[in-house]
């Protein structure tokens, strides 16, 4: 008898082979395994405690006017949230600015209910009225969820706003000559077990910024597009932008109008 594999019998060497676990690439790729595990974490996203704080925060009177937000008008008209989301950033011609969700956010809290918009830009994320921003943005997407990005163009600023982010997003420097480019520009790029999306065009550019806002496992906190932003900078070891800044919004018309027909899942779940 001809011997085989662990001494045993051709036939049955073959049963232990057919028995043994595939190579993880075999059984499927690291990017399904990941897609899977946020699936199962999705069934429970912490963001829709954000949610629901967020539709509270619009709708109560708060700060030295004693107002609530239901008369803040994102770009849809005033109190309308609906659809709001995936139409930012744009023009706004009370302020003359394109501003994005979270500065537009800035606006009406001044405006409307007496916040001091600039000392709240300067509050640590996750502090103060930056927490209570991050929830509005998780209600506000969550508004929007499954529609599709149309970020305006139509306006002379909105289209220098374009090219003042993609600007931006090539701008190398920094100790490791690093832009926004160096992980979003191109496909199939990872960091670690972390897929890349390209930003400059679908479908990346819709599965990276439609995720956003975000509740991260890795923080157990929801993170606003200003935040993450902010720490993509900190990953390439620039000094940190002014929270709500031209250079913030910018990149977010860049990704947004290269967003067009993209889905928003936001707010999403991330590791």
């Amino acid at each position: 008898m001809k011997l085989s594999l662990f001494g045993l019998a051709a036939p049955a060497a073959l049963a232990v082979l057919s028995a043994l676990p595939l190579p993880a690439a075999a059984q499927k790729s690291t990017a399904e395994g990941i897609a899977e595990y946020r699936a199962m974490l999705a069934d429970g996203n912490p963001a829709e405690l954000y949610e629901a704080k967020g539709e509270a925060l619009w709708k109560q009177a708060r700060g030295p006017k004693n107002a609530s937000l239901e008369k803040c008008d994102l770009g849809k008209g005033p109190g309308v949230v609906k659809g709001a989301f995936v139409e930012l950033p744009r023009f706004f011609p009370d302020t003359q600015r394109v501003q994005d969700l979270e500065s537009r956010l800035l606006t009406c809290m001044e405006q409307l209910q007496g916040f001091s918009a600039a000392e709240i830009a300067k509050t640590p994320f996750g502090a103060g009225e930056q927490k209570s921003i991050e929830s509005l943005v998780a209600y506000i997407s969550a508004e929007s969820r499954d529609m599709a990005f149309n970020v305006p163009q139509s306006h002379a600023k909105e289209k220098l706003m374009y090219e003042v982010g993609k600007k931006v997003f090539y701008l190398r420097g920094g100790p490791y000559d690093f832009s926004c480019a160096s992980c979003h520009g191109e496909d199939n790029k990872r960091v670690r077990l972390q897929d890349l999306p390209n930003l400059t065009k679908q479908p990346g550019a819709g599965n990276g910024f439609g995720a956003w806002p975000a509740y991260r496992v890795s923080s157990g906190d929801l993170w606003s597009m200003q935040r993450r932003l902010n720490d993509c900078y900190r990953q390439q070891r620039f000094p940190f932008p002014g929270y709500a800044s031209d250079a913030t919004i910018a990149l977010g018309v860049y990704m947004g109008v290269n967003s067009k027909g993209g889905v928003s899942i936001a707010p999403a779940l991330k590791r």
